[in-house]
C-alpha cells in the first residue's frame, strides 16, 4: 500500500490527516512541504476553488475543483497552473484541506463529512 492509499483509507474511515505534501502545483495556495490538514468531505458540497484530495484516473492529488457537474456527481480536478488532471465522480472524492500552515481555509469545515 502507497502513502497515498494509507491517506485516503484513513480519511475515508472518518479521520483527519496532516501532511507536508511536495510539489509547486499548487502555489502560491499550498507551496512544497507546507502543512496541510485535510478532513473528511462531503462531495456533493464541494464548490470550484475548493482544495480536496481525490483520485483521477488512478493517480491522487491535493488539487483544485475547477468545475461541478452535479447532476453527474462529478468534479473537475486541476492544479494552481492551470492544467487540468480531470474529471473524477464523488465516491473518488476523499477529504478538503481545512487549513494551509495553521490558516484556516474559509467554508472548508462546513464540507466536512459527518462521521461517527
Amino acid at each position: 500500500m502507497g502513502a497515498w492509499d494509507a491517506v485516503t483509507d484513513r480519511l475515508s474511515g472518518g479521520a483527519t490527516v496532516t501532511f507536508r505534501p511536495s510539489g509547486n502545483s499548487m502555489v502560491p495556495l499550498i507551496r512544497s512541504r507546507q502543512q496541510v490538514v485535510v478532513v473528511p468531505v462531503d462531495p456533493s458540497k464541494v464548490e470550484v476553488g475548493d482544495i480536496v484530495l481525490a483520485r483521477v484516473s488512478g493517480t491522487v492529488y491535493l488539487h483544485l475543483v475547477s468545475s461541478v457537474d452535479r447532476a453527474r456527481k462529478r468534479v473537475q480536478i486541476s492544479n494552481n497552473r492551470g492544467r487540468v488532471n480531470g474529471w473524477t465522480s464523488h465516491a473518488r472524492v476523499f477529504g478538503i484541506c481545512v487549513a494551509v500552515d495553521g490558516v484556516t481555509r474559509p467554508g472548508a469545515a462546513d464540507k466536512a463529512r459527518a462521521t461517527g
